[in-house]
């Protein structure tokens, strides 16, 4: 019997009619494998998977495969989205046996959890002749398969180890985790190593506030070029907005397809604080496009954000996004599509498969004269609207509580840029000397505003219950797997940047509230933070782990918001904490700076001090003090505007207007400097 169909993940759910006895994951299914004494099979994958899409047409559809894994087996089914920790663990185990790891992610285990065997996809031919190998051992040699699965509990068990050396994570770590970066640099097609190349957001932001701190020309160069690169190639979609996963190649050519929420939020913010320290007019659009992508592809009105968007269509990679000269010709005639497939490099022998091209941006378009850009524009929308006539990709509706704290933080400091800079066509803007394209960014901003609140609603009144967070929703009903450490630490950053853009007391007070569940319940020794809660299910290893890959870890993510949270409250403890947790991760900083990205821009938010700005103002939207603050605010800095003595909001408690006239106070690591009421002057003591 397949237990999936009432699952409220739309992975668990696309395995429903499976002739596979999938269990979800449950005690139940571990008794049952007991009770039979057979093997557990562990198959692990998310719902955008291209590899997962493979692996289930070719085997765990097929009639025989099914018979012979519930003849032999108990068949788990885990979204890895819905549940990282057994993720986590299961992939520690699968690196440790194979040296790779990567989904979908086959797991042997005894009926105690304990994983034996490990690999990734599997051909049928191969996956057949693994599952009778494995049947045969456990039933012929089942000493040397526990003590097999004995060692790799050991040597997960290792790996996910706390408590190691600390060591503060000084400016001399962080100057030496840029040099490395730049030794590690692809100076002609940006970003760090070759194919398969994945957006380095997390070492964009770290560069980007680097920048700010030091001047550094070339942590800013590294950020811009990778930044252009991405945005011209394939991997950026030149029509919708948004960003695919990874380039399959090393020049950003031709993406694997899956768009991520965690991505597109993260680059959001990449190319928003981009456009604000240059007023660069490719990041300004870039940052408009990908919060266009997020509110109108990704949100679900009256919840949150979904996850993802496939890579295949009906099966296919890339059917709705390639397209052939012909095609452009069909869509736009003949003038427009040859000007079309040399603006977006299709060509007769295709970047892509079967002759077909991935849209790449060849041409400048961002400095072209206004006649260009207008043709541009119109090309653009007719090529999309002949695109929504094609199929679409399937859309993974979970709202997870991690992700959507990344794209409400984002979503947020991208709203407050467009407000305090205006939308206007002056080149201080960056906005490209257009009113079409300034009316756009007005537009995308409302909605994203409108879209953030709604997903800011939902984790305050869905995903918090009794207190504490739950991992994913869908539908508007929460699921029952408990949150980790690094939903805590999105969330509660996400809910400091609500306070921040609002104003309102409550956002602080929900952050605060998940800081310290966070610190009661998934401290380690030494300071650093286990990725579970003291009080949730005990797999065989408790995951901890510190680095940074395509998400901040849960160490980073809290890290973070805690040192958010303690220049938005004044309350030292918090920072203390957060000085603590990096100094976890400081050992790791110079020597893996790909891979501890984060970490490293809450690290330079510390050295910054954080700044704390408040602005007493009638106005926070319009006041010019305010947009010089956050035009020129340090790396990390916290800003808050409106009225004095606010409920709930400690910066701007005691802190009157002077003379009548809108003040800012400017303070850094609790100490203050004169209230000012000048621009002049704001901008003097940043």
């Amino acid at each position: 019997m397949n237990r999936l169909a009432s699952a409220t993940s739309p992975y668990l759910l696309q395995h429903a009619d499976n002739p596979v006895d999938w269990w979800p994951w449950c005690d139940e299914a571990f008794a049952e494998a007991k009770r039979r004494d057979v093997p557990v099979l562990v198959s692990v994958g998310y719902a955008a998977c291209h590899w997962c899409h493979v692996m289930a047409h070719e085997s765990f559809e097929d009639e025989a495969v099914g018979k012979l894994l519930n003849d032999g087996f108990v068949a788990i089914k885990v979204d890895r989205e819905e549940r990282p920790d057994v993720d986590a663990v299961y992939m520690t185990a699968t690196q440790a046996m194979t040296g790779q790891g990567g989904w979908p992610m086959t797991v042997f285990a005894t009926p105690d959890g304990t994983p034996f065997f490990c690999g990734t996809y599997f051909p049928k031919p191969n996956f057949v002749r693994l599952l009778e190998s494995v049947g045969t051992a456990w039933r012929e040699q089942r000493e040397a398969v526990l003590q097999q699965g004995s060692a790799v509990v050991e040597a997960i068990g290792g790996a996910q180890a706390v408590g190691g050396p600390t060591a503060p994570l000084t400016a001399d770590l962080l100057d030496a985790a840029a040099a490395q970066l730049a030794r590690e640099y692809d100076r002609e097609n940006g970003g760090f190593g070759g194919a398969p190349k994945f957006p380095p957001h997390l070492n964009l932001l770290f560069l980007l506030r680097h920048h700010q701190r030091t001047g550094s020309a070339e942590s800013l160069e590294m950020a811009r070029h990778t930044a252009e690169a991405m945005a011209r190639g394939g991997i950026h979609d030149q029509l919708a907005g948004g960003f695919a996963r990874y380039s399959v190649d090393g020049h950003w050519t031709v993406p694997h397809f899956e768009k991520m929420l965690y991505d597109n939020a993260l680059l959001l913010r990449v190319y928003t604080h981009l456009w604000r320290l240059t007023g660069d007019p490719l990041a300004r659009r870039v940052a408009r496009d990908t919060a266009r992508f997020l509110a109108d592809e990704l949100h679900r009105p009256g919840e949150g954000f979904a996850s993802a968007l496939d890579a295949d269509t009906e099966g296919v990679e890339g059917l709705t996004y390639a397209w052939t000269p012909a095609q452009l010709v069909e869509v736009l005639g003949e003038d427009d599509g040859r000007w079309a497939a040399d603006l977006f490099a299709v060509t007769e022998s295709g970047s892509f498969e079967h002759g077909t091209s991935v849209l790449r941006l060849a041409r400048d378009v961002d400095d072209a004269d206004p006649a260009v850009r207008g043709r541009w524009r119109d090309v653009v929308g007719r090529l999309l609207a002949a695109r929504d006539t094609r199929p679409q990709p399937a859309r993974d509706d979970k709202v997870v509580a991690a992700w959507n704290g990344l794209a409400i933080t984002a979503l947020a400091e991208f709203v407050r840029l467009v407000e305090t800079l205006g939308t206007g066509t002056s080149t201080s803007t960056g906005a490209g000397g257009d009113e079409a394209d300034a009316n756009l960014l007005e537009g995308v901003t409302i909605v994203a505003d409108g879209a953030l609140r709604d997903a800011a609603e939902h984790l305050a009144t869905v995903h918090l219950v009794d207190g504490r967070l739950r991992r994913v929703s869908r539908d508007g009903v929460v699921g029952e797997p408990a949150g980790v450490l690094e939903d805590y630490g999105c969330v509660a950053e996400a809910f400091c940047a609500m306070h921040q853009l609002t104003g309102e007391g409550r956002w602080l007070e929900l952050a605060g509230n998940l800081l310290d569940t966070a610190l009661a319940r998934f401290a380690a020794p030494g300071g650093g933070f286990y990725d579970t809660a003291d009080d949730a299910e005990q797999l065989v290893a408790r995951p901890a782990d510190p680095t940074d890959n395509a998400t901040p870890s849960g160490r980073s993510a809290l890290a973070a918001a805690l040192v958010t949270y303690a220049a938005l409250s004044g309350e030292a403890r918090y920072r203390e904490a957060a000085e603590a947790a990096l100094a976890t991760v400081a050992p790791i900083v110079a020597r893996h700076a790909r891979f501890t990205g984060y970490a490293a821009a809450a690290g330079e938010a510390l050295l910054s001090g954080p700044y704390e700005i408040a602005v007493v103002t009638d106005d926070p939207a319009g006041d010019p003090l305010v947009a010089a603050a956050y035009r020129h605010a340090p790396p990390g800095a916290v800003l808050v505007a409106g009225r004095p003595d606010q409920p709930g909001v400690p910066l701007l408690a005691d802190r009157p207007m002077r003379d009548g006239r809108p003040t800012a106070y400017v303070c850094r690591g609790f100490v203050c400097q004169r209230p000012v009421t000048t621009v002049d002057d704001l901008l003097a003591q940043l």
